[in-house]
């Protein structure tokens, strides 16, 4: 188990660095000192209080803040100054947690600009059905405010599916999704993980997420007060207790 402020040894089996950031708005910090690691091919999942900085964490490294301080190495290359397009390019992708809406846009236009090409109706259904939607119903569509949150977070989801990053954010996947679709959910993260070159970095309070995490990351009042492996952080979340962590949190149960 790693905690802040611990030397981190980086190695080519690492893909995401984080090293001493620091954000926040004005009078407010918000992130304090995060460090930590995404490893190549894993799946790490962040988890913790509301309001300690998750989202926050995601934005940063999708590009859309830019840090205060401290450095944001994608394969060894530093990208603090890159755009949300260059880093787009770099190999990030990003699903919101509450998501985007584009009038005028279908969500056929939707996937082919994730995929960076035309896709037939085979690819299209291939992709929106891992994620339980019908190609036929809504490749035509609007992503627009006719689709339902659920529909908008399946088929953001599908887009990054389409897009086979190096690096898959995302924030509370989970949100907007009915019970049926969730396993589907937990399907696509171990299917991302099997068939692209990249790692998985996911924002969650749900426990059958936490459960296939390679690791567990937990942030709480802007800091990392752990990152770990599954088998030693997950007892600890499931006992509601973070006293070995430094950072309690705070009667939030992680498993709701």
């Amino acid at each position: 188990m790693q905690f802040p402020h611990e030397e981190r040894i980086v190695n080519r089996d690492t893909m995401l660095v984080l090293n001493d950031i620091c954000w926040g708005v004005p009078d407010k910090p918000v992130l304090r000192h995060v460090s930590l690691t995404v490893p190549d091919r894993k799946c790490v999942v962040v988890t913790g209080p509301n309001g300690g900085g998750k989202t926050s964490l995601a934005k940063l490294i999708a590009g859309i803040e830019q840090p205060d301080s401290g450095k944001i190495l994608l394969d060894g290359r530093l990208i603090n100054k890159l755009s949300v397009t260059e880093r787009a390019r770099s190999g990030i992708a990003y699903a919101f947690q509450q998501p985007v809406r584009f009038k005028g846009l279908t969500v056929r236009d939707l996937m082919e600009l994730a995929a960076g090409q035309q896709m037939d109706e085979d690819a299209l259904c291939e992709t929106l059905s891992k994620v339980g939607l019908c190609a036929r119903e809504y490749i035509d569509r609007e992503v627009s405010a006719g689709l339902s949150g659920g529909e908008s977070k399946r088929i953001e989801i599908a887009t990054v599916l389409a897009r086979r990053a190096r690096l898959s954010v995302f924030d509370e996947p989970e949100a907007g999704i009915d019970l049926w679709s969730f396993q589907k959910l937990i399907d696509v993260f171990r299917d991302l993980l099997q068939e692209t070159d990249g790692s998985l970095l996911i924002i969650s309070h749900q426990r059958r997420i936490l459960e296939i995490a390679d690791e567990i990351v937990v942030i709480a009042n802007g800091q990392v007060s752990a990152q770990g492996s599954r088998d030693e952080i997950l007892p600890l979340l499931a006992a509601g207790v973070e006293k070995s962590c430094g950072c309690p949190l705070e009667g939030a149960h992680p498993y709701e």
